[in-house]
């Protein structure tokens, strides 16, 4: 498919109105995830209703993954034996004022939740570009959003509820459980069914969001820790064309002390016009609204409108974190492969993410900057350029996101985390036999062990 045709189809598909996530294939279908580039391993797929039902199903079954919204990219979440789907359970089960918390049930995702919390007066500290995706799975795998002093979704998680391997529910909570709880958090699937998760909330906000134009990245590089702090979100979108960001997106909130008019220019950057996608050529219909129009923190925080679908879907996506200190230096290694990396690009994007406590978490005591890619949706040329940008990574000890697609060897990702041994043994202790685990996580995690 050229780029003409790609821009057309994606358009058309990116006006329709979202469709919820199917609980289990129609017969013709095959079980896919969101993109379609990978089809699962079993049509079997249960679901539950209740904590009781999840007991019931986990104790019976030798092996099973849980399925989500299907929003991973690789095969994490993959069965060959079981599914199990909790996504009936998307209620809210307790709002604690007092302890400014909101307990979820598993299923619930984040465009089911910010609305109705925000109908309340309170909000989350941080969103990721898709309000479609599951809170449980985005806090399992480290899912993050932006900003300099915000830490990815799951640093808002301040307990857990699950179902162990034999059946058992164990509740864990960061003041309780301390490091144990830090394991737990980013679980990769491999602890149980999550059935409830706490989150810190805050009082509501509003905020702004303004995008400029052709920022230089020697501009950037030059300014990096003014930029990147200029307002609460920050996001870079680049072709890696003309050594230049093509969009900068800021995200502020109302009361952070910036003016709330926009400056016609933004270091070498200069003020939009319009409503911009972060692929230009795009219609941005189902982009939040930009142009420094006020709105609540849900609908800003994202780049991409609850009510509509982000894209075709037909796309794959990688992501590598990097240790903030590097950054600079990995993106202008990055942008020395253009030539390799353009003709497979839709779009990336450079964000910040705070540091955290999370054993697994790839911002583990560590801020970090984001390099994200949006290929179109070709893996054999895919997996011939994801090692060539891991080489130019590898001396900055870039981690990759656990739900999108890499090639880094496992040994690789064995010495990128420090805290392996004792996540290994976490979940040994409530997954002994190792019924939630399947080939990603073996290969990747537990040949470790």
């Amino acid at each position: 498919m050229n780029k003409r045709t790609f821009i057309k189809l994606s358009s058309a598909m990116m006006a329709s109105p979202i469709i919820s996530p199917l609980l289990a294939a129609m017969p013709d279908d095959k079980l896919k995830n969101w993109s379609g580039n990978l089809e699962y391993g079993t049509q079997r797929l249960y679901s539950a209703n209740s904590v009781q039902q999840v007991r019931e199903f986990v104790t019976k079954q030798s092996k099973l993954k849980v399925l989500g919204t299907r929003h991973c990219f690789n095969t994490i979440a993959n069965s060959t034996d079981e599914f199990l789907s909790v996504r009936p359970m998307a209620k809210i089960a307790a709002l604690d004022a007092s302890a400014r918390t909101v307990t979820v049930e598993g299923g619930m995702s984040y465009g089911q939740l910010c609305p109705e919390l925000d109908g309340k007066g309170y909000a989350l500290h941080n969103l990721a570009s898709l309000p479609h995706i599951s809170i449980a799975g985005a806090c399992s795998t480290a899912t993050h959003g932006s900003g300099d002093k915000n830490g990815n979704l799951s640093t808002a998680v301040s307990a857990l509820e699950f179902v162990t391997a034999a059946g058992d529910v164990v509740q864990l909570s960061r003041k309780a459980d301390g490091e144990t709880f830090g394991g737990a958090v980013v679980g990769l699937g491999a602890l149980g069914v999550i059935t409830k998760v706490t989150l810190d909330v805050q009082p509501t906000f509003q905020m702004r969001q303004i995008v400029y134009e052709n920022l230089s990245m020697k501009r950037w590089a030059e300014d990096f820790e003014a930029i990147e702090s200029n307002a609460y979100s920050v996001s870079l979108f680049t072709d890696w064309q003309g050594k230049k960001f093509n969009e900068v997106w800021l995200k502020s909130r109302v009361g952070d002390d910036k003016p709330l008019h926009a400056f016609h220019q933004f270091r070498d950057a200069i003020l939009a016009t319009r409503n911009l996608h972060p692929i230009a050529e795009l219609s941005a219909e189902n982009c939040t609204e930009q142009m420094g129009v006020l709105g609540p923190w849900y609908e800003r925080l994202p780049h991409f409108r609850m009510g509509f679908t982000p894209s075709a879907g037909k796309e794959l996506q990688s992501e590598y974190f990097v240790p903030r200190q590097h950054a600079v230096d990995a993106v202008l290694a990055v942008e020395r492969l253009r030539d390799r990396i353009t003709p497979h690009l839709m779009i990336s994007e450079i964000r910040t993410i705070a540091a955290d406590d999370l054993w697994m978490s790839p911002c583990y005591q560590q801020p970090c900057v984001t390099i994200h890619f949006t290929w179109k949706q070709d893996w054999p040329a895919v997996r011939q350029v994801l090692p060539v940008i891991e080489r130019e990574l590898a001396p900055f000890r870039a981690r990759p996101h656990w739900g999108k697609l890499f090639t880094m060897a496992p040994s690789q990702l064995h010495s990128s985390y420090e805290k392996l041994p004792e996540f290994i043994a976490l979940c040994k202790k409530y997954d002994p036999q190792g019924k939630f685990r399947n080939e990603f996580l073996n290969a990747n995690i537990f040949s470790r062990s």
